[in-house]
């Protein structure tokens, strides 16, 4: 008999437990959904910190003052200099990657592998794959700011990194 009814007590109270549980995520819930709503009054864009007189951001990433991240449209970069820059040659335990970007009219035109990793038929296979997914993600964001192509890490982290460099004497 004592043991159904402590073994009752434990059920109520664990009862007692779920329901609050329950109660206070739905309470974190709707206070996310409305923070996430809440227009910024206070903007970071670049390391300095101010709205434009419109209220709008000016920059390419914002960090509002609830501490969510939102894109704004990215200007075409005004500072790079038509070329084609070859980057740095980046080594990997699978062989260098080395990229070369042209840059014309202050956009990114074309990107080739120069180099890519060679050790051994599986990661040349992985490298055939991986860097013309890579080229058109470059060419669709005009950054090296891209996800890394699944099954290819090493080539897609080497490849980036290649890019970024060409893209930095560029002045990108």
């Amino acid at each position: 008999m004592r043991t159904r009814a402590v073994l009752s007590s434990i059920f109520a109270s664990l009862g007692v437990l779920v329901i609050g549980w329950q109660a206070g995520n739905a309470a974190v819930q709707s206070a996310t959904t409305a923070t996430s709503t809440t227009t910024p009054t206070t903007t970071t864009t670049g390391g300095s910190s101010g709205t434009s007189p419109s209220g709008t951001s000016t920059g390419s990433n914002t960090t509002t003052s609830t501490g969510t991240t939102t894109a704004a449209p990215v200007a075409p970069t005004t500072g790079a200099t038509d070329g084609t820059y070859a980057g740095s040659t980046v080594n990997t335990r699978f062989g260098p990657v080395q990229v070369q970007v042209t840059i014309s009219s202050g956009a990114i035109t074309d990107v080739t592998a120069l180099q890519l990793t060679n050790t051994d038929g599986r990661s040349v296979q992985i490298s055939n794959y991986a860097s013309p997914i890579l080229a058109q993600e470059v060419l669709s964001s005009q950054s090296a700011q891209v996800s890394n192509v699944g099954g290819a890490t090493y080539t897609s982290q080497a490849y980036l990194q290649s890019l970024q460099s060409a893209l930095d004497q560029a002045g990108f």
